[in-house]
């Protein structure tokens, strides 16, 4: 089994979408943990703020197929091969690890945004402390307590998970 982390992301009808990923999420991963959800700024456009989240599970998917999943699941809930890379969106679901591999094909793992966005970061250190990050080579819980960016402000809110 390997153990993963997703990041699941939302600023159109944020609390259904999310609640949407959860459910398709949980039908395919065992041993499920779903961090707070917060509330952030969108980065990189102007735009609705974002509900944004972290899960870990673990699967027996192997990665390429994992990877198509997700896609599968983005599309399912509305987003396009169309849709820009800083704009609005339905779900955006980003796999951050994948055990400890490091790659960049099927995707970039672990992905670089982990420790530029607060809204992925702080997520994550709240499910996932003690994992360590193989390229920074620290813990997420120490990636946080190191993280400084004060334009990135984000807030828990309140969700009820399905």
């Amino acid at each position: 089994m390997a153990q993963i982390y997703i990041s699941l992301g939302s600023n159109v009808d944020k609390e259904h979408y999310i609640r949407q990923a959860l459910i398709a999420l949980k039908a395919h991963l065992v041993e499920f943990e779903h961090s707070s959800v917060f509330e952030s700024e969108a980065v990189g456009f102007a735009g609705n703020n974002f509900y944004n989240s972290v899960i870990g599970a673990q699967t027996q998917i192997p990665l390429p197929q994992l990877c198509q999943l997700l896609k599968q699941i983005e599309r399912e809930n509305g987003r396009t091969n169309n849709d820009k890379k800083f704009s609005p969106r339905t779900l955006d679901l980003d796999l951050l690890f994948y055990d400890d591999v490091v790659c960049d094909s099927p995707a970039q793992l672990p992905r670089d945004e982990i420790t530029k966005n607060a809204f992925v970061l702080q997520p994550l250190a709240e499910i996932a402390p003690d994992f360590y990050h193989p390229t920074a080579k620290q813990t997420i819980a120490q990636l946080w307590n190191t993280y400084n960016n004060p334009k990135q402000k984000l807030w828990k809110v309140e969700f009820t998970n399905p």
